[in-house]
This record gives structure tokens, C-alpha cells and sequence, in this order.
């Protein structure tokens, strides 16, 4: 699991590019905020999910406000700029899921 995101905090759902190398997170914390973080995957890493922002440490009051922030559902948009899909449940594991 990334340094940034807490054990205790839930992914609702998870965006991804159509490649699979790249990944929003939206999450869930117990003192009912959310938040977001993106990832990558890259074939040096071992597949393993790397954070490629900051954005875990900012807090929304709703799911809908942290997927907004993200870039708004099925529009999120990655870091190199790639359109993330639907999130499906054949999600890879990552970080916090």
C-alpha cells in the first residue's frame, strides 16, 4: 500500500485507462471525508501501483465532490492525459482495495 493512503480508508471505486496503466481511486476515510489519489502501472515496477500525485492529503464532504475533483466520473482524465473507463469490478488490486 502507498505511504499516502491510510489503511483505514476505503476505495469506492476505481477508474481506470483502457491499457491498464493508470488508476483513480476514490476513497472513503472513517471521519467521513473522501478523497482521490492516481496511480500508475508499469511493466519495470512489476505491475505494482505507483501514486503519481499528491491528491490523497485533500478532503471533500461527498463521494460526488472527490470524483468531481478527480475530473467527474467516467471523464476523469489521467496524468498524460489518457480518458479512464467506467470503473468495472474486474478492477486490478491496488492500493487500498
Amino acid at each position: 500500500m502507498s505511504q499516502r493512503l491510510d489503511k483505514s480508508w476505503s476505495v469506492l471505486v476505481s477508474y481506470q485507462t483502457v491499457d491498464a496503466s493508470r488508476c483513480v481511486d476514490i476513497v472513503s476515510r472513517p471521519d467521513g471525508t473522501f478523497g482521490f489519489e492516481e496511480f500508475r502501472r508499469d511493466p519495470e515496477d512489476m505491475g505494482a501501483w505507483t501514486p503519481i500525485s499528491y491528491y490523497s492529503g485533500h478532503e471533500y464532504e461527498s463521494e460526488a465532490e472527490a470524483t468531481n475533483a478527480a475530473g467527474g466520473g467516467g471523464a476523469v482524465v489521467g496524468h498524460g492525459g489518457e480518458r479512464l473507463n467506467e470503473p468495472t469490478a474486474e478492477a486490478s488490486p491496488r492500493p487500498g482495495g
